[in-house]
């Protein structure tokens, strides 16, 4: 061959190479042997720097399309699917690994068809990714049933069979040392993986990896974020209500230092919070209300004494106002609405603001009291001293004693003297304790009614008997003594009878009262007791007062009236009956005969001193 034809040769080889031609058209070039091993190096070096070109470029844009995900669920999948693509294999899949559970479990499929093969679980160091997450290292097999390298578990080789895989290839998803899953490549078929495709493998597992821990970074930076948005937006409101709660506090702290009432706190209180609001004394009594009726429940008392906070109700919130372990009485929330921890604790603040007020408020009373007792001490144990200084030192306290009082006397054996006289102010111009009971100066003129509603009102307040006796009218100190000594009397009196729980003066006693009273008026009593019977007489000309004490006289016996009145025993039937129509019913009853046995003798005693 001479020199022109092999260079012809040459050029024509290098025309192949430069067309992508394959082995055998380059083998068909007749040219020097070693020319044609040389343009095979050639060609195989240029188809894998081309191989490496195209795989540089999917791991490009790998990294480019991983960096853009932040959903890590959405990494995962990417993940996989470009492993597939790139590898160009059957099957593509990632696990993760449960330090937990001490295993790794497949998350994520690409190309499979096997429900069983998706749950597979593999302890650390079963089957070839167990034995990859506990490594750290790549592993491949061409064959993974006939592979004696691996820990084969009933599991996970039927879970694989289930797929129809064969040929395997895992690499650790790491990052630094620690390994978080396993990247797979597989096949249905025989294949051994070459190490340019176990390194192509790993380095797609680096890019995930990173990608992956950038997503669970990115994802608790926005958990983080989130919650400290949710923390400041707790703290604001926190501060909110603080500042509420400050100013709430501050204006009931100014109005008890104006000297405001339960009511002005009771309405600011109902202002801050919404509701109505209720202030109850230690005895269930309302101190002050705004907004309607509320229920006072002795259950949450009793609850909110022992934690020593505002307890929930049917109808809203009740708080317990105490100064130390003293229980001074309860402030209700009414309204059904519910309270959050500050404004928990500024109804709780409310409820320290109502003791400090009910605490200043008997801090008054006792003095006002001390005053007012000292006044009525002196007006009932020597009101002949000075008059006129006790007539001024009423009217410095807003009592005219010159106008008509009635004396009245409380007495119960089941409450205190303190409590009763607390109880019985709302009643009386002046009330205090004087020889171990209570006295109460009661504007007014009818004794015996007064003293039957202060009876009734207070029995109902305590909740047990409370007995009133009184008398009166009085108008100046010297019968304001006098009063004061019958209406002691009449206490007694009441007490004795076994009416304990009513009211009553001398009067409405009967003979008892004519018998005990300090000035007896006996035409009253014989008014009261026989008027009925002497009107008749004194309209029709008749004798029926007559007939009465015929009747008395002779212990009721209708025959012995008859001859002692010399008619017939139906007349004294008829008359009897005309009597009874007159006095009522019951006038032969025992009690009610001695009432009409003495107003007979006291109407006949009178009848002779005047005739």
């Amino acid at each position: 061959m001479t020199v022109v034809d092999s260079a012809d040769q040459l050029r024509r080889l290098l025309e192949l190479l430069a067309s992508g031609a394959g082995s055998e058209q380059l083998a068909h070039v007749p040219v020097d042997p070693k020319a044609t091993e040389l343009a095979l190096r050639i060609r195989d070096t240029v188809a894998e720097h081309r191989r490496r070109e195209a795989e540089l470029a999917a791991l490009f844009d790998t990294a480019s399309d991983l960096a853009r995900l932040d959903d890590p669920d959405a990494v995962l999948r990417s993940i996989v699917r470009r492993a597939r693509a790139l590898l160009g294999v059957d099957v593509s899949y990632l696990s993760l690994n449960d330090e937990t559970e001490g295993n790794t479990y497949v998350r994520v499929t690409d190309g499979s068809v096997s429900a069983l093969f998706q749950d597979i679980k593999l302890g650390m160091g079963e089957g070839l990714g167990g034995l990859v997450a506990q490594t750290a290292r790549p592993y491949a097999t061409a064959d993974y049933f006939d592979d004696k390298r691996f820990h084969h578990t009933s599991p996970i080789d039927t879970g694989v069979l289930d797929e129809g895989l064969t040929a395997i290839l895992g690499v650790p998803l790491a990052i630094g040392s620690k390994v978080i899953g396993v990247l797979f490549a597989s096949d249905r078929s025989t294949r051994a993986f070459s190490p340019e495709e176990v390194a192509l493998l790993s380095s797609l597992a680096d890019h995930a990896a990173i990608a992956l821990d950038n997503a669970h970074l990115l994802d608790e930076t926005r958990r983080a974020v989130a919650e400290l948005n949710a923390a400041n937006a707790t703290i604001s409101a926190h501060n909110d209500a603080m500042r509420r709660a400050e100013d709430a506090h501050d204006r009931l702290m100014d109005l008890v230092l104006r000297g405001g009432d339960l009511a002005e706190v009771a309405a600011a209180v109902a202002d801050v919070l919404g509701g109505g609001i209720a202030v109850y004394d230690a005895d269930g009594v309302v101190l002050a209300r705004t907004g309607g009726e509320l229920n006072l429940s002795r259950d949450a008392v009793s609850a909110s004494r022992a934690s020593g906070r505002a307890v929930s109700t049917e109808d809203g919130w009740l708080c317990a106002v105490q100064a130390g372990q003293e229980f001074l009485g309860s402030l209700v929330l009414g309204g059904g609405r519910s309270l959050g921890e500050a404004d928990r604790r500024l109804f709780e603040r409310a409820g320290v603001v109502t003791a400090v007020l009910l605490m200043q408020r008997r801090s008054v009373a006792r003095a006002e009291d001390e005053v007012r007792g000292e006044l009525l001490s002196d007006l009932l144990t020597a009101p002949g001293r000075n008059p006129a200084a006790l007539l001024a030192r009423g009217r410095r306290l807003g009592v005219d004693l010159s106008t008509s009082h009635a004396v009245l006397i409380a007495h119960s054996d089941d409450v205190s003297r303190r409590r009763l006289a607390v109880a019985a102010v709302r009643h009386a111009a002046l009330v205090g304790v004087h020889a171990d009971e209570v006295v109460l100066l009661v504007r007014g003129t009818d004794a015996g009614a007064l003293a039957g509603s202060v009876a009734a009102d207070l029995t109902s307040t305590m909740d047990c008997p409370v007995t009133v006796g009184a008398a009166g009218p009085a108008t100046s100190p010297r019968e304001l003594a006098v009063a004061h000594a019958e209406a002691a009397r009449c206490v007694a009196s009441l007490l004795a009878l076994g009416r304990a729980g009513e009211g009553a003066s001398m009067a409405d006693l009967g003979f008892v009262g004519l018998l005990l009273g300090e000035h007896a008026d006996l035409d009253a009593y014989v008014t009261a007791t026989i008027g009925p019977v002497l009107d008749y007489d004194e309209r029709r000309g008749t004798d029926l007062i007559g007939t009465l004490r015929a009747y008395f006289a002779c212990g009721g016996n209708l025959t012995k009236a008859k001859d002692l009145l010399h008619v017939h025993v139906n007349t004294v039937v008829q008359r009897l009956d005309r009597i009874a129509s007159l006095l009522g019913e019951h006038w032969q009853a025992p009690e009610r005969a001695l009432e009409l046995q003495l107003a007979l003798r006291l109407h006949r005693l009178t009848n002779d001193r005047t005739g």
